[in-house]
C-alpha cells in the first residue's frame, strides 16, 4: 500500500506544474479577457435562462438546461467541497480557500467556452446518437488532425471518471461517523459491505441512462445543498464573532504559506508560497472541475439550439460549487477552530466541525455526504460510458461499468491519499486536451457571442 501511495503521489507531481498552472488560469484568464468579462455581464440572463424563460421542448438535445447543470453540478457538488476544503486547509491553512476562489473566478470563463463549444460541436457516435463533450468539440470543431487529442481526454477520462475518491471518503464517513462511534469494528469486511451497497445503489440507477440520472440530480442534488446551506449557517451563526477574523486570514495567509513544510515545498514554483497557489488550484480544479471538461459533456445534452446559453448556464456550476457551497465549508472548518486542534484531514474534519457545533451535527453532515457522493456515482458513470463510447464504439460503452463497478469495491479499501494523487494526475491529463482545443477555438465563441446577441435584440424587439 505504501508503494502505491508513493507511486500516486509521483504521477500527481508529475502532472501538476507550472505549465498546467500556466494552461488553467492564464488560459481562463485570457479567455475572461478575450470574452470582455461575459459571465459577469451577462450574469442576470444566465439565471434567466436556468430557471427555463428561454426553454424550448422541440430543440435538439437530452435534457433541459437546469437538469444539465444539476447534472454536473452533481458531480462537482460532493467530496470537493467536502473532504477536498478539508484537505487543502489541514495541508495549506486558511489562505488556500483563496487560490480556490481565484480558481473559481477564472473557472467561470472557462466553463463558459468549453460548454459553449460543447453545442456548437455536437457530434454523432456510433449509433448516430448526437453527443456533446471536449472528445466531440475537438473532432469536429479541429478536424481529423486533432484527433489525438479526442482520444487523450477521452482515456484519461475514462480514468478520471472512476469515482474512487467520492467512494473512499463516503466509506471514511461511514466508519467514523457511524460504525466507530457506535462500538462497530472496522475492517476490511466491513469496507467491502459498504463497497457492496454502493454497487447496488449504482448499478440501478447507471443502467437507467442519463435521464434517470438527470431526474435523480434535478430533485436530491438542490435540496441536498439546501440542507448543507442551513446545517453551514447555524454553524456560522453560533460562532459569528469568529467569522470576520478567519474571513480576513484567508485573505492575510493567501500570500505567506505559514502552514506549508519550507523544506517539503521548497522546489515547487520557486518555494512555500508557490506551492500554496498550487495546493488552492489543485483543490479548486477538484471541486468545481472547470477546464477538466467534464462538466461540457452534460452541457452537450441540454435541449438547445443556442450554444451561448449553455454556455452561460455552465458559468454558474464554479459560483455555486466553489464561491458559496467551498467556502461554506471553510468557514465552518475555520470559526470552530477543529482545524489547529485536530490531526485529520478530509470529510473527517469536516465531521468534526459540525459535531462541535450542534448535537448530532455529525449526522447530518453524513446525510448529505451520502447524497452528494451518490449523485456523483451516477454522474461519474455518464461520463465514463461517454468517454468509452468515444474511444470502442457505443455498443460497448457498457462494459465500462464493469470497471466502474471495480473501482468501487477499490477505493473501499485503498488509502484516501493514493484516491486523491490518482485523481489529481489523471484530471490534470484530461485538462490539457480541453484546455488546448478551447483556446484555440475561442475566437469562434466570441463570433457566437456577437450573433447570440443580435439575435436576442431581435427578439426583444
Amino acid at each position: 500500500m505504501e508503494q502505491l501511495n508513493a507511486i500516486s503521489e509521483e504521477f500527481s507531481s508529475l502532472a501538476w506544474g507550472i505549465p498546467l498552472l500556466v494552461l488553467l488560469i492564464g488560459g481562463g484568464i485570457y479567455l475572461l479577457i478575450l470574452s470582455r468579462f461575459l459571465p459577469f455581464r451577462f450574469f442576470g440572463h444566465a439565471i434567466q435562462v436556468l430557471r427555463g424563460k428561454y426553454d424550448n421542448p422541440n430543440d435538439l438535445g437530452e435534457i433541459s438546461h437546469f437538469k444539465a447543470l444539476t447534472t454536473a453540478l452533481s458531480s462537482t457538488i460532493g467530496m470537493g467541497n467536502i473532504a477536498g476544503v478539508a484537505l487543502a486547509i489541514s495541508v495549506g491553512g486558511p489562505g488556500a480557500m483563496f487560490w480556490m476562489w481565484v480558481s473559481a473566478i477564472v473557472g467561470m470563463s472557462t466553463k463558459f467556452f468549453t460548454s459553449t463549444l460543447a453545442i456548437m460541436y455536437r457530434g454523432k457516435d456510433s449509433n448516430g446518437d448526437l453527443q456533446g463533450g471536449p472528445m466531440y468539440f475537438i473532432t469536429e470543431g479541429l478536424g481529423k488532425n486533432w484527433k489525438f487529442l479526442a482520444i487523450m481526454f477521452s482515456f484519461f477520462g475514462m480514468l478520471g471518471a472512476l469515482p474512487v475518491v467520492n467512494v473512499n471518503q463516503l466509506k471514511q464517513a461511514i466508519n467514523d461517523i457511524v460504525l466507530i462511534p457506535n462500538g462497530v469494528e472496522v475492517s476490511v469486511y466491513t469496507n467491502l459491505i459498504i463497497a457492496g451497497i454502493l454497487v447496488l445503489f449504482t448499478s440501478v440507477v447507471i443502467l437507467g441512462g442519463l435521464k434517470r440520472i438527470s431526474n435523480f440530480a434535478s430533485k436530491m442534488v438542490p435540496s441536498m445543498v439546501v440542507l448543507y446551506f442551513i446545517l453551514v449557517l447555524i454553524i456560522l451563526g453560533i460562532n459569528y464573532t469568529e467569522i470576520p477574523k478567519y474571513f480576513l486570514m484567508i485573505f492575510q495567509d493567501a500570500f505567506q504559506a505559514n502552514y506549508l513544510d519550507p523544506e517539503s515545498n521548497k522546489d515547487v514554483l520557486g518555494g512555500v508560497l508557490g506551492a500554496l497557489i498550487l495546493l488552492g488550484i489543485k483543490r479548486g480544479a477538484f471541486s468545481n472541475e472547470a477546464g477538466i471538461g467534464t462538466a461540457p459533456m452534460a452541457h452537450g445534452a441540454a435541449k438547445t439550439d443556442e450554444p451561448v446559453r449553455e454556455g452561460l448556464v455552465a458559468m454558474l456550476g464554479p459560483v455555486i460549487d466553489t464561491l458559496i457551497v467551498c467556502t461554506l465549508t471553510a468557514l465552518a472548518i475555520l470559526v470552530t477552530g477543529v482545524w489547529e486542534t485536530i490531526s485529520d484531514n478530509g470529510v473527517t474534519l469536516t465531521a468534526s466541525a459540525f459535531q462541535d457545533a450542534m448535537p448530532y451535527g455529525q449526522y447530518l453532515l453524513m446525510i448529505c455526504v451520502f447524497v452528494f457522493s451518490i449523485s456523483s456515482l451516477f454522474s461519474y458513470a455518464y461520463y465514463g460510458s461517454k468517454c468509452t463510447s468515444f474511444l470502442f464504439g457505443a455498443k460497448n460503452k457498457h462494459y465500462y461499468n464493469y470497471l466502474y463497478i471495480l473501482s468501487i469495491v477499490l477505493a473501499a479499501t485503498t488509502s484516501f491519499s493514493t484516491m486523491i494523487n490518482f485523481i489529481d494526475g489523471v484530471f490534470a491529463f484530461m485538462a490539457i486536451p480541453t484546455m488546448v482545443s478551447t483556446i484555440i477555438m475561442a475566437p469562434r465563441v466570441v463570433k457566437e457571442i456577437r450573433a447570440y446577441r443580435l439575435r436576442l435584440k431581435e427578439d426583444q424587439v
